[in-house]
């Protein structure tokens, strides 16, 4: 399945000041509809203002919502929010909604917090509603979200670069792990999710140089995959990450780790079950895969 939403899931970082102001002079990031689903970095005592103006990195008639669509997609939504916390051994964070009913465009958007919380848009929740029967779309995106959010908590990604690539391919990674987690969304076979990834992944971005990149479209292919790999066993953040990295740098650094086994995360049956899923990783992130091949992996 291939989309149209070019630029999906840019990185965007900012410094939003502290105030309970409503002007329009808090804005720090201009508004653009092609940076979604973002990180945003704060202080910690942002404070939300009470009236409908909602931050820089929103339209400036948009407004908060506790509500999206119908009671029973607010309470899916709801519902994710805290499974998705819970199979990390984390509290849910705030979830609140964007709303702009004069641009509605504009909140083709979802943004984790460095305050801790997340702000999703209508726009893009509607969009990736429509993907499937399910809403398996929108329990991906907010997964993915929520990683950043493990990452603020545990200072994390372990890896980095020069673009936000590692951090990003780490939540697409986390995604992957949360669909496949009997707790999760459960689902037990990899072709139950890929096509729904494709929403956001399928493009990829292709500006390796600049600071918002994500990784080549067959690069988050491969860290979603390995994410639902990682998924067989339960691990905590700072887990994940270090057997994310440990076999995924064949993406991030060209060759896998050799060294690392001494590492009080290591676990030799884990070890056995990624290798042997070694190549297959390698020809996805190569792009050697096809997508028939991809859509039916089990």
């Amino acid at each position: 399945m291939k989309t149209n939403f070019k630029n999906a899931f840019l990185f965007l970082s900012a410094i939003v000041l502290t105030t309970t102001s409503c002007s329009k002079d808090e804005e720090t990031v201009s508004n653009n509809q092609e940076e979604i689903l973002s990180i945003v970095d704060e202080q910690p005592n942002h404070l939300e203002g009470d009236c409908g103006y909602v931050d820089g990195n929103w339209s400036p008639t948009a407004v908060l919502s506790t509500t999206i669509g119908t009671s029973a997609e607010t309470n899916f939504m709801n519902t994710q929010n805290s499974k998705i916390a819970a199979v990390w051994g984390r509290p849910a964070v705030p979830l609140r909604f964007v709303k702009d009913p004069s641009n509605p465009s504009s909140t083709f958007n979802a943004i984790s917090y460095g305050s801790g919380k997340i702000y999703y848009g209508e726009a893009i929740y509607n969009a990736a509603k429509a993907q499937s029967s399910d809403n398996i779309v929108n329990a991906m995106i907010l997964a993915h979200e929520f990683g950043h959010q493990l990452q603020y908590t545990y200072g994390l990604p372990s890896q980095n670069e020069s673009t936000a690539r590692a951090a990003e391919l780490e939540a697409d990674g986390m995604a992957g792990y949360y669909l496949r987690r009997p707790t999760g969304f459960n689902k037990t076979s990899f072709s139950q999710i890929a096509a729904a990834y494709e929403f956001a992944a399928s493009i990829g971005d292709n500006c390796t140089t600049c600071p918002g990149h994500h990784g080549l479209s067959y690069q988050r292919r491969s860290a979603v995959r390995l994410g639902f790999l990682l998924g067989a066993y339960a691990l905590n953040g700072p887990n994940f990450d270090y057997n994310f990295f440990y076999y995924y740098s064949g993406v991030l650094s060209g060759s896998y780790k050799q060294n690392a086994a001494s590492s009080e995360y290591f676990n030799p049956e884990i070890d056995a079950y990624i290798r042997s899923h070694a190549e297959e990783l390698r020809r996805i992130q190569s792009g050697e895969m096809s997508d028939e091949e991809y859509f039916n992996l089990n």
